[in-house]
């Protein structure tokens, strides 16, 4: 088997002959007719929920393009993620609407409820937490989605109350 090297800032070491497979099924499987290496990445993050080196390779090589240039413009986009997910996500937009009734301090709370700097995975791996420009409900803002079931009118009680519902749902599966 021929092992490609890793482009600098690359993910760690491969880890397994299933990210891989899932990655080459998730690109080879797209429904459209023109499949670009940026189509090819969405396809795998959507499957495996990161990029895993695995799957930058496979982009490359179902593609045509260079490890370096995958890696080029999965690094550009800041909606890709190179590590694996927490189990849960939690997104609050900040986009203007959502902005301006009330979006900013609920984010800071949480952001310090959860012991965060900013977005990014808690300590124990149990929330991703996620700034979103837009979740399309404007209506309702602020807004925020809980493993991908949106939130309107959100207080910074009711977010952290559901955080807390989340890790106390999660620490019971884990029993």
């Amino acid at each position: 088997m021929t092992t490609t090297s890793r482009p600098h800032g690359a993910p760690g070491p491969a880890s397994s002959d299933s990210l891989r497979e899932r990655a080459r099924r998730a690109v080879d499987e797209q429904p459209s007719t023109t499949v670009t290496v940026l189509s090819s990445l969405l396809a795998a993050q959507d499957e495996l929920g990161y990029l895993p080196y695995e799957a930058v390779d496979e982009v490359a090589r179902r593609t045509g393009a260079s490890v370096n240039e995958v890696w080029g413009v999965a690094s550009f986009y800041p909606n890709f993620r190179f590590t694996p997910p927490a189990r849960h996500s939690v997104e609050i937009c900040w986009g203007p609407t959502c902005h301006v009734l009330g979006a900013q301090p609920i984010l800071q709370g949480l952001v310090r409820h959860l012991g965060l700097d900013g977005e990014g995975d808690t300590e124990d791996g149990s929330i991703s937490l996620k700034y979103n420009t837009c979740l399309g409900v404007c209506p309702h803002a602020p807004a925020m989605s809980f493993d991908h079931e949106l939130a309107g009118r959100v207080s910074l009680d009711e977010a952290v109350s559901r955080v807390e519902r989340i890790r106390t749902a999660d620490m019971g599966r884990e029993a």
